[in-house]
């Protein structure tokens, strides 16, 4: 049995409910046999990767579906490095930020091997094979530098599709030979379309008709669509009967770091630095990312600190936030994330201690 966001993932780009206008913008890329290469971004559920699959179809067909997973090795030096890679007849997918330091290889000896592959395939209008980088934000510089090179030389027969966040620590070089798409996060009231669908489709009775439960969902999970669609499953799972009044099932991790934010404001010491770091590899051992560890972590106290009674709140919170982007920049250069989470935690502490 699949989970609902995954049972119900769109698979063209007619099947999209929301932002019609890059649907549209997408199909018409799709159809004009001039594919370029895509920096797609937006927040996280806002349907970047649907968006990518269904244009993908669009062009190539129903084969983009047949996937496998491959162990590709690498070699750096007299190490063998193992990285896993989704692949169809027409496409790749990598995650090359898996791979920590050692990205660069990846793009550097993958996507010349796909590149430099022919397709035997003569009823393609279209030549070119397609790689979807995820998490092309947390690429390395110097990863970064070996995939603009790629993209020069082998623009012939591959076009990449750079997924991300954020654009902020992509290179200029790589922002101008790519055609940048923004997906926005959906409005509640076009998440609350999705969600109605989904229950139509399952047949599900045990919501009542008021619109401020789908209002509370969408909220909850901070118009992240993927992550309101579980909540919904969640709700339908745990309760026989949901209303308003249903209280919300949040993720454990983020009552852990809501745990921890209330503990740094109580007990700014050693063995609280101790307890925070048993927490974090707790947290880093569930695939927890650490830029997400820290700025929920960001805002939690961002959210406490409004209730402290001091005129200086808003000289901390200023104070906290910028330590969170230095350590946000630390996590980026550094290797061990561990490090740096330790060191926001460290340096908040001293800020709450100067100034409460």
């Amino acid at each position: 049995m699949s989970l609902w966001a995954d049972k119900h993932r769109p698979k063209t780009l007619e099947q999209l409910d929301f932002h019609e206008g890059i649907s549209n913008r997408l199909k018409s890329l799709a159809s004009s046999g001039d594919f370029p290469h895509l920096l797609v971004y937006g927040p996280p559920g806002a349907g970047k990767k649907t968006r990518v699959l269904a244009t993908l179809r669009e062009i190539f067909g129903p084969g983009v579906e047949k996937l496998k997973v491959d162990v590709k090795i690498f070699e750096n030096g007299s190490r063998k490095l193992e990285f896993n890679v989704i692949s169809s007849p027409y496409h790749y997918e990598i995650t090359p930020s898996d791979m920590s330091g050692n990205d660069r290889i990846v793009i550097q000896d993958l996507l010349k091997q796909v590149a430099q592959t022919e397709s035997i395939d003569f009823t393609r209008k279209m030549k070119f094979k397609v790689v979807i980088i995820n998490e092309a934000e947390y690429l390395t510089r110097d990863a970064q530098a070996a995939l603009r090179r790629t993209m020069e030389k082998y623009s012939g027969n591959l076009r990449l599709i750079l997924l991300c966040n954020s654009t902020s620590t992509i290179i200029p070089p790589i922002k101008s030979r790519t055609l940048q798409i923004r997906v926005p996060s959906p409005t509640a009231p076009e998440m609350s379309l999705v969600f109605n669908k989904i229950l139509e489709k399952e047949s599900v009775t045990s919501f009542d008709d008021d619109p401020s439960i789908f209002a509370n969902v969408a909220a909850n999970s901070e118009r992240n669509l993927r992550m309101g669609i579980m909540l919904l499953e969640s709700l339908y799972m745990n309760n026989d009967q949901i209303t308003a009044k249903t209280p919300m099932i949040l993720p454990d991790w983020k009552g852990v770091i809501k745990n921890l934010g209330a503990e740094i404001l109580k007990n700014r010491n050693v063995q609280m630095v101790q307890s925070a770091r048993s927490t974090f590899y707790d947290l880093i051992a569930h695939c927890i990312p650490s830029k997400l560890i820290l700025s929920e972590l960001t805002w939690e106290l961002w959210y406490l600190l409004g209730n402290v009674k001091s005129g200086n709140v808003d000289q901390i919170k200023g104070s906290i936030v910028d330590a969170c982007s230095t350590f946000d920049e630390r996590l980026s250069l550094g290797q061990k994330d561990i490090f740096h989470l330790e060191g926001f935690i460290i340096k908040t502490m001293v800020i709450l201690e100067k100034n409460l």
